[in-house]
C-alpha cells in the first residue's frame, strides 16, 4: 500500500528541503525616535537600510512601508539585470550594481537567485527573494521594519527635518531618506518641494510554464518588447508605459495586447502560448530618463527616485551609494551626477534610448 502524508507533513517536508525559506522578520512597533528613517519598504529601502547598518555603522533605523513588505515595484518587475546603458555616469551606477549583484546570495547568506544569462554576467533575480534577504538580514542587525505605517506628513522646523507623522504615530528622526518609486512626488508635495517626475504604470505578463526554450533575455527596440523565461517555466515579457499618469498597477489593455503582438512577431511559435497572469507596477519617470539620488532643499530629508523602468536591477548598487549620501551628507562619487540640481544646470544624462520601453 503506498504511504498517505498529511497536508502538515507536506508542508514540514517542503520547509526542510528549502533552506532558503523566508525567515521571520520582526514586526515591532515604532520607537518615539530613531537616527535615521527610511520611506519605502522596497529592494531600494532595504538595501539602504542594509549598507548603513553595514558599512556606517547605523542601527538605530527603522524602514517604514505603507503596505507590506516588497509589495510595490519591488514585486513588481520582469527580474532583468544589466549594465549596458548609454552613458558612462549611467553604466558606472549599474555596473556597480551589477558586482554587487555577484556577490549577493554570499553577503545575505540567503538565494536571491541570481541567473546570469544576458551581457555575459548580467542576468536575472527572483524579486521576493532579494527583499527577503535584506530585510533578514536588518533585522539581524537590529533594524526595525515596520509595515502597514503609511506617512501623513513630515515635521519641517527651521528647513530642517525633525520627524514624520505616521499612521502609527509620530516618529522623531535626525535623517530621513525616501525612497517610493512611483510616489515619490507625493512625499516630495508633503515636505513643500517639487520633483520634475511623471508617474505612469508599467505593465508586465507571464505564461503558463513550459519546458526550457529560451536560456538568455531577448529585448529589441524595433518592435518594444523583450522576453525572458524564469526557473519554474514561465515566460517573463515586458511591456511598456501607458501613455498617461496615473498610480493604478494595472496598466491599460491595449498596451498588453501590443506587446504580445511584437512578442509573437519576434517568437512566431509563442502564438500558442497562454498567458498566466498580469500585473503593473508604478514608475517615477525624468525627463532624462536617469535617477535623481540627492539632497532635497530640506536639510537632513533625502530622495532616492526617478529609476523609471530601471529600478530592479539597481537594486544593491543605489541602497549602496544612498546609504553613504544620508550618512555622510554629501553624495557618493557614483551619486553625483544624479543629483536634483542637474535640472537646473543643465547637466542631464539622456538615457532614453537604453531602457528599451517607451516613456
Amino acid at each position: 500500500m503506498k504511504a498517505r502524508y498529511s497536508i502538515f507533513s507536506l508542508v514540514r517536508n517542503a520547509l526542510q528541503y528549502h533552506e532558503n525559506w523566508p525567515k521571520a522578520w520582526g514586526s515591532p512597533e515604532p520607537k518615539d525616535a530613531y537616527d535615521v528613517v527610511i520611506v519605502g519598504g522596497g529592494g531600494h529601502g532595504l538595501a539602504t537600510a542594509y549598507y548603513l547598518a553595514k558599512e556606517h555603522g547605523i542601527t538605530n533605523m527603522a524602514v517604514i512601508e505603507r503596505g507590506w513588505l516588497g509589495g510595490g515595484n519591488t514585486g513588481r518587475n520582469t527580474t532583468i539585470v544589466r549594465s549596458n546603458y548609454l552613458w558612462d555616469q549611467s553604466s558606472g551606477l549599474y555596473e556597480h550594481a551589477l558586482k554587487l549583484w555577484e556577490r549577493m546570495s554570499q553577503d545575505l547568506n540567503y538565494n536571491v537567485m541570481f541567473s546570469q544569462r544576458l551581457q555575459r554576467r548580467a542576468g536575472t533575480a527572483r524579486h521576493d527573494a532579494v527583499a527577503w534577504g535584506y530585510a533578514r538580514a536588518c533585522d539581524e542587525m537590529g533594524v526595525d521594519i515596520i509595515q502597514e505605517c503609511p506617512v501623513e506628513g513630515f515635521d519641517i522646523e527651521g528647513g530642517k527635518i525633525t520627524g514624520l507623522r505616521t499612521g502609527k504615530g509620530a516618529i522623531k528622526a535626525k535623517k530621513v531618506g525616501i525612497v517610493v518609486a512611483g510616489h515619490s512626488s507625493v512625499m516630495a508635495e508633503m515636505a513643500g518641494f517639487r520633483l520634475p517626475l511623471e508617474s505612469r504604470p508599467l505593465q508586465a505578463l507571464v505564461s503558463e510554464p513550459v519546458k526550457p526554450i529560451i536560456d538568455c533575455v531577448v529585448m529589441s527596440n524595433a518592435v518594444h518588447a523583450y522576453v525572458s523565461q524564469s526557473d519554474k517555466g514561465e515566460l517573463v515579457i515586458g511591456a511598456g508605459t501607458d501613455a498617461f499618469n496615473g498610480y493604478g498597477q494595472r496598466g491599460s489593455l491595449h498596451v498588453a495586447e501590443e506587446t504580445l503582438a511584437a512578442i509573437c512577431e519576434l517568437f512566431p511559435l509563442f502564438r500558442r502560448m497562454r498567458m498566466l497572469r498580469n500585473w503593473g507596477g508604478i514608475v517615477d519617470v525624468c525627463p532624462d530618463a536617469s535617477p535623481i539620488i540627492s539632497k532635497t532643499p530640506v536639510e537632513n530629508l533625502f530622495i532616492n527616485c526617478g529609476w523609471g523602468t530601471g529600478g530592479f536591477k539597481a537594486t544593491p548598487g543605489s541602497g549602496h551609494v544612498f546609504a553613504h549620501t544620508i550618512a555622510k551628507g554629501e553624495p557618493h562619487p557614483l551619486a553625483e551626477p544624479f543629483r536634483l540640481d542637474r535640472f537646473v544646470t543643465g547637466f542631464t544624462i539622456d538615457e532614453h534610448g537604453a531602457a528599451a520601453v517607451a516613456h
